[in-house]
């Protein structure tokens, strides 16, 4: 039964749903979204491509047309949505849903969207006067070549530990761009990366949030994490599965589409051009997506002011303890 949202002298509620890839995030937002007048605004990077259905588990076509949606199947493959970006379009979605009177509920895992969208994002070296240091990112990019990417970690550890939580090691553009920042504040009156991210970010304002995480059991989410891959991957799908639409996805754009690089996808067009039999492509598409969600799992534990759920959001149960949620700061 929708419920019309109260009056309030409040500050208007933005309720965000997170968690790890596979954890029902889409259903809570959907049985939210019924019970209050909501309107889902999608905070998953690879959903917002269009043309790309199975690999990012989009809502169906059917959820689409029940509940509004935005920020979802709206980018052109070769296009780049900077975390900036997105969170300056959600921002303004954000407001519009409130002006309609509906309830705006954020889901989605990129964290780094997340946070871009309720913290905001240090401004960086050229806003804040610092010169691109290329020499630097030469020299850090040829010791990431020579002796991985963990050593390079090491080195933004010893200068921002609270930085190198955030940043994961294989992600060797963020970790070069940590350093660089790093040493550049060093000249001015902040020492690190942290701190000069705490000064220049500018969180949301004009909204209260209600943040609900998903917290399923990790052997119960692993084991549901490869049970979806391996129904992406059926060939006996009616759609044809993940490996029919990437073929189609490759002969349209070409392998220098963004999303093909994205996980499911790429494992599926490593088996298209023969580098994987079927079976090795689903494994290591199981086992790339566990790995995710154990990333996922880290970054959403530093979330301030979590309501942590004991399970997956289509658990009814779940669902019910999150509505109760949802009513009681409407």
């Amino acid at each position: 039964m929708e419920r019309a949202l109260k009056p309030t002298d409040r500050e208007p509620l933005v309720v965000v749903v997170l968690g790890p890839t596979a954890c029902g995030k889409t259903a809570l937002a959907l049985a939210i979204a019924r019970r209050f007048h909501g309107e889902i605004v999608n905070c998953d990077s690879v959903a917002m491509y269009r043309e790309f259905e199975i690999g990012t588990a989009k809502p169906s076509a059917a959820e689409r047309a029940e509940i509004p949606h935005h920020l979802l199947d709206c980018v052109d493959p070769f296009s780049d949505v900077s975390a900036g970006e997105y969170a300056r379009q959600a921002r303004q979605i954000l407001s519009e849903i409130e002006r309609r009177k509906n309830l705006p509920i954020v889901s989605g895992g990129t964290g780094l969207y997340l946070r871009a969208l309720l913290e905001g994002l240090f401004f960086g070296p050229q806003r804040d006067g610092f010169s691109r240091n290329e020499d630097l990112r030469i020299r850090l990019r040829a010791r990431a070549e020579k002796h991985g990417p963990d050593r390079l970690h090491s080195i933004l550890r010893r200068l921002d530990k609270a930085a190198a939580t955030r940043i994961h090691a294989n992600d060797i553009p963020k970790v070069i761009r940590a350093i660089e920042v790093c040493l550049a504040a060093r000249k001015t009156s902040f020492r690190n990366m942290t701190e000069l991210w705490q000064e220049g970010r500018e969180p949301l304002q004009g909204f209260r949030i209600l943040r609900l995480g998903l917290n399923p059991d990790r052997e119960l989410l692993y084991a549901r994490i490869n049970q979806r891959a391996a129904k992406m991957f059926d060939p006996n799908r009616t759609d044809g599965g993940l490996f029919a639409e990437t073929e189609k996805l490759l002969a349209k754009y070409g392998s220098e589409a963004r999303p093909l690089a994205s996980l499911g996808y790429k494992q599926a067009a490593q088996f298209l051009r023969g580098e994987l039999d079927r079976d090795s492509a689903l494994a290591a598409a199981q086992q790339a997506h566990r790995n995710y969600a154990k990333r996922q799992i880290t970054w959403f534990r530093r979330e301030p002011d979590v309501h942590w759920l004991p399970g997956f959001g289509d658990d009814p149960a779940i669902q019910a303890k999150a509505l109760v949620t949802v009513e009681r700061e409407i």
